[in-house]
C-alpha cells in the first residue's frame, strides 16, 4: 500500500498559509509520523488556474490523498487523527 500524499496548497504572501505549514510539519515531526514515509508537498495555486478557481479564497488547504482535509487552520489533533487513519 503507498503511503498517504500530503498537499499544502499555498500562495505567496499568504500569512494563513505560513501558520500552517508550521503546524504542518510540526505534526509531521512527531516520532509517530517522522519515519512513516509520508509524501508532503506543496503547490502554490497561482501556478495552476484550475487551482485558482476551486481555492482562491480557502487557501491555504491540506490535502491528504487529493482529498480537502483542512481549509485555512490546521487543528493538530485532526490532523494527527487523519494521518494515524490514512497510514493503516
Amino acid at each position: 500500500m503507498a503511503e498517504p500524499r500530503i498537499t499544502l496548497l499555498t500562495k505567496p504572501g499568504c500569512h494563513l498559509c505560513d501558520d500552517a505549514r508550521s503546524a504542518l510539519h510540526e505534526v509531521l515531526a512527531e516520532p509517530e509520523f517522522a519515519d512513516a514515509g509520508l509524501a508532503v508537498g506543496e503547490k502554490n495555486i497561482l501556478d495552476d488556474s484550475e487551482l485558482v478557481a476551486e481555492y482562491a479564497e480557502e487557501i491555504p488547504v491540506v490535502l491528504i490523498d487529493g482529498r480537502v482535509h483542512t481549509i485555512w487552520r490546521i487543528e493538530p489533533e485532526r490532523l494527527r487523527t487523519a494521518l494515524r487513519a490514512a497510514v493503516r
